[in-house]
């Protein structure tokens, strides 16, 4: 006999049909998201693009895998290694896999502090790390990257800010599944600009190749090269904290409690060592994608798993890698700015939401932070504590300290 398939059962088909390119198409907007900030950092140090950007999306996956598949993260480049990766190739005559050994060590040193944060347990730190210290970081967060947008912004305007009206017209003003693409809709559109005004550059395409495998390259270790790139852990730990409580912030949940710190710090460290096993940069959780959740209003943890492995095929994959660099920089420049500008709203509306007692005590601590945390970005002053001659603990991380030392002594009681 036939088998008869009712109306019913092919609008759930369809329906079906439908989710599952919603979901694709979400997760290719984080892809966009991460991309731009993800090769950066292998063109600024020379390692290669293609490696970090299938050690992003693997890195994400080992992530999740340790925070039980419930924190929405994607992991990609880290800025803070910059310096130390570009003082080992001065020093070992451009030979970064010297580098990548010191990647790999700093990432088991982030292993070692995930074990002894849940032997500390999470109540202690957050008695050190209260609102008025965290909300105040996040912001911190946000208005340092703000500069950033600004620098690929400048180089046309135009383009940029119809971009970010775009995406800001449609995040406010659209519904459902539009609102939600408020990101691929404004740069779809600054794209489209950027070619009729004859910026968009298609060399990229033409001369990559459609599949290529990327430059993996195992790692040396050299105790010199380890001791400069190592201590870089200091300054990202309280980073971590915060991109973690950001996430947490724009979800709605407490991923400090549950899965815990402890396996933040685990599925980072993990993610980073691989990295450095296989010639990626550090990885650290992306502000960028965070700002996408709090756009979308999508947190689905499995979208970014979706992308992450979009990211791994996508190191294979030449042709796509080099039709996402045409993207033109004023375009991601417009995006970056509403991005970064969401981050920093979540900082106040954490210290908004905990209802702390605005007294001189909590002002002086927040204008602390703030101060010591924009002040390198903004007025070139860096403030710190040196680690070694390449590294000192500066900007965010030594405004959180700070900021932790500052509201144990005034709010001691």
């Amino acid at each position: 006999m036939e088998q008869k398939i009712t109306a019913k059962e092919l609008t759930i088909q369809e329906l079906s049909i439908w989710e599952k390119t919603k979901r694709v198409i979400l997760a290719i907007q984080h892809l966009i998201a991460m991309f731009g900030a993800t090769v950066l950092v292998p063109i600024l140090t020379g390692l290669d693009p293609s490696v970090s950007i299938f050690s992003a999306g693997l890195g994400t996956m080992i992530f999740h895998l340790c925070t039980k598949k419930k924190v929405p993260v994607f992991l990609g480049s880290s800025f803070a290694f910059i310096p130390g990766i570009l003082a080992v190739k001065q020093v070992y005559n451009g030979d970064l896999r010297y580098a990548q050994g010191g990647i790999v060590v700093a990432g088991l040193i982030y292993i070692l502090v995930s074990f002894l944060v849940e032997k500390i347990g999470v109540e202690k730190i957050r008695k050190v790390l209260p609102a008025q210290v965290v909300g105040p970081m996040i912001m911190v967060i946000g208005l340092n990257l703000v500069p950033v947008a600004y620098g690929s912004a400048k180089t046309n305007f135009i383009v940029s800010i119809v971009t970010l009206v775009t995406a800001v017209s449609v995040t406010f003003l659209g519904k459902g599944l539009i609102k939600q693409l408020s990101i691929i809709i404004g740069v779809t559109v600054g794209y489209i600009l950027s070619a009729g005004m004859g910026i968009v550059d298609t060399a990229a395409v033409k001369t990559s190749p459609l599949l290529a495998v990327p430059n993996f390259t195992l790692p040396k270790f050299d105790v010199a090269a380890i001791a400069i790139i190592a201590p870089v852990v200091l300054a990202v730990f309280m980073e971590h904290i915060g991109d973690i409580t950001t996430n947490g912030e724009v979800v709605g949940k407490d991923f400090i409690k549950d899965p815990g710190l402890n396996r933040t710090l685990l599925g980072d460290g993990l993610a980073t060592m691989v990295a450095g096993l296989i010639g990626g940069p550090a990885n650290t959780t992306y502000g960028e994608n965070t700002g996408v959740l709090a756009i979308t209003k999508n947190y689905d943890p499995s979208i970014l798993r979706m992308t992450a492995v979009f990211a791994m095929i996508l190191g294979f994959v030449g042709k796509v890698g080099g039709f996402l660099k045409t993207i033109p920089v004023p375009v991601m420049g417009g995006i970056s700015f509403m991005l970064y500008s969401m981050i920093a709203l979540i900082g106040v509306q954490t210290i908004k939401n905990s209802k702390i007692e605005f007294n001189i005590k909590n002002i002086i601590i927040m204008a602390t932070v703030l101060i010591l945390g924009l002040m390198p970005t903004y007025t070139g002053i860096n403030i710190g504590i040196p680690v070694t001659k390449t590294v000192s603990i500066s900007g965010l991380s030594f405004a959180a300290i700070v900021g932790v030392v500052v509201n144990a002594v005034l709010n001691r009681k």
